[in-house]
Parts: structure tokens; sequence; C-alpha cells
């Protein structure tokens, strides 16, 4: 995550983080930042949106993969906002309707 990152912060209602399920060499990175949103004193109210991405490639993570190596489980329960999880391929589409709905519903609040 840049350095810059944190100045977007104020004001924000909703962050939308997207992780490459196909490259594992990424998890843990990718997990680190996510934590470094979800503990950002400006992003404690807003509503977060995981993004699986790539579903669509022959070797991705399945969801129930990625959810072990983010320790998903204990994430969400201990985080001060609302995650949703979803599965998306950007090139195809698949679930990208799902997405929108969720920023459509998430604007509206």
């Amino acid at each position: 995550m840049g350095p810059i990152w944190p100045s977007y912060y104020r004001d924000c209602g909703s962050v939308i983080f997207m992780v490459d399920a196909a490259n594992t060499c990424q998890v843990s990175s990718s997990c680190v930042q996510l934590l470094s949103i979800l503990s950002a004193e400006l992003l404690q109210h807003a509503s977060v949106l995981l993004l699986f991405n790539k579903i669509d490639l022959p070797c991705p993570m399945t969801l129930v993969e990625m959810k072990s190596l983010f320790r998903l489980d204990d994430i969400i329960t201990h985080a001060s906002q609302p995650i949703t999880v979803l599965e998306l391929s950007a090139r195809s589409g698949l679930g990208l309707r799902e997405a929108l709905r969720w920023l459509d519903s998430t604007l509206k609040e």
C-alpha cells in the first residue's frame, strides 16, 4: 500500500479492497494491507467490500482457501467495520453485478 493512501481516508464511507486470488505469493502481503486499512482510525466506520478477483483463471484458490489464509472469520469477528466478501472476475464480469449492488446500497446509506 502506498504511503499516500491514508491521506484519502478522511470522509471515506466505504472501501473496496481487491485481492488477486490467482497470485498465492501475494496473499500474506494482501492480508497485511487489509489489516492496515481495517485498523486505520479514519476508516473505523467505513463499510468494506473484499473482492477476490481472477476466479476465472484455471488455478485460483477457492473462496474457502482464501478465507482460511486470511483468517477472515477472525477478522470479520473483530473488525469494527461491516465486511462483505465476494468473488469476482473483472475480465468476464462474473460477480460484478453483486459488487455494484453492494456499492449502490452502501452509497444510499
